[in-house]
């Protein structure tokens, strides 16, 4: 290994803890930030070198409920969390009342998780095109049956749920599946400000988060949509009056995100109206190399295979290193990485000293896509209500994507 990479990026030391905290049920969290469930990168590995950074809520990988119950490999180690993980939070995904509970009672029973979100906000079209995801609110007594399922059986321990706005704009499902979500006992509701339709493209409606914390004034309200910087999430807060922010692809390969937002809300809930300018982490090539580098060891720690967690990380070279003058080659190597000691190679002719390059690292990553009409199953649109021959398409809807 070259001297370089002998120690990892060092993360900025630990600011006072918040004036100010985000509380589901008997949940405090200091820093009122979420990372948001992302399949195949919110794994431990993630979530650890994330939380070396910042404080805040760090949510696994989706799991879909039928294999819980069913206790898949997979499954079973998806809901797996390092020691170091004081706040073991668990999203669930499903479609099926019954199942949703068994899945909640396991978790709670053999003492497996501190918290557990319930996702509704998968776009996804082979999930909503067989009615989950962001396509189920609109079927309003099955939503129902699921939220009040999941609360009954998690029992002290909180549960909240994540959304979209609706299956498109004229099928708009939030506020009366907030207002169903929080009478079944939710400890908190987070937004992502979304259509289904919308997919990740264009604009996320922060003026739609807003009107869901007008709406639901008693229990937390999270926002969820273009937070690519702590500056968002500020502005978020300031806009819509919501009580912290749920953060996904902003954070992917900047994993330092964590540190700046942690500073920001610090400063913004010890003075609201201040404007103090919070100097964010801006690494340098060879600081990212080092963050590369130990997201690739604790993968391998994850994974207990150094080749399978050199496969897994190359789908991180783009966002890690977007925007540095590294080369084709250089990415193209990296993503063909086959082991700790070839990346250290690879990473031998770096200039290491090479500085933060601006705006070119700033801004949106990870999934884009256009807008495009929303899959559903033959005459879901026709009634609020769930009919029998919806109710047995549903059965295959419980697939293991993730998104929202």
């Amino acid at each position: 290994m070259t001297s370089q990479l002998e120690a990892p990026m060092t993360a900025p030391a630990v600011l006072p803890r918040a004036a100010q905290s985000l509380k589901f049920g008997k949940l405090e969290i200091g820093t009122p930030v979420v990372l948001a469930p992302m399949a195949g990168i919110t794994n431990t590995a993630f979530r650890r070198l994330c939380r070396d950074f910042g404080g805040g809520l760090y949510v696994s990988e989706m799991i879909t409920s039928r294999a819980l119950v069913e206790r898949t490999d997979e499954s079973m180690r998806l809901i797996g969390h390092h020691p170091s993980e004081t706040v073991r939070s668990i999203q669930l995904y499903g479609v099926d009342p019954k199942t949703i509970g068994e899945a909640v009672t396991m978790l709670v029973a053999e003492d497996r998780a501190d918290h557990i979100d319930l996702n509704f906000g998968c776009p996804v079209s082979k999930v909503t095109r067989k009615g989950g995801g962001a396509a189920l609110p609109w079927k309003q007594d099955l939503f129902a049956a699921i939220v009040q399922s999941a609360v009954k059986a998690a029992g002290d321990i909180p549960l909240t749920v994540k959304m979209r706005k609706g299956i498109d704009d004229e099928h708009l499902t939030y506020l009366d599946a907030a207002r169903s979500a929080r009478d079944a006992g939710v400890a908190a509701i987070a937004l992502h400000a979304r259509t289904a339709s919308e997919y990740y493209s264009g604009h996320a409606d922060w003026s739609a988060i807003a009107k869901l914390r007008e709406t639901i004034t008693d229990i937390p309200v999270l926002g969820n949509g273009d937070i690519w910087s702590a500056a968002d999430a500020i502005r978020m807060v300031r806009e819509t009056g919501v009580d912290g922010v749920v953060v996904g692809r902003g954070c992917l390969g900047r994993p330092w995100l964590f540190a700046d937002l942690q500073a920001a809300f610090d400063e913004f809930q010890r003075d609201p109206n201040s404007n103090a300018a919070i100097n964010p982490v801006q690494p340098s090539l060879g600081e990212v190399a080092k963050a590369f580098r130990r997201h690739t060891e604790l993968l391998t720690e994850f994974f207990d295979t150094e080749e399978r967690a050199c496969r897994d990380i190359r789908k991180h070279v783009a966002w890690y290193f977007k925007g540095y003058p590294v080369g084709g080659d250089f990415r193209a190597a990296l993503a063909q990485v086959q082991s700790l000691e070839h990346m250290d190679e690879i990473f031998a002719d770096l200039d290491w000293d090479a500085p933060y390059p601006g705006d070119a690292a700033e801004g949106p990553r990870g999934r884009l896509g256009g807008a495009k009409q929303c899959s559903l199953p033959e005459h879901w649109l026709d009634s609020r209500q769930l009919g029998d021959e919806q109710r047995r398409i549903l059965l295959d809807a419980e697939i293991s994507v993730s998104g929202g």
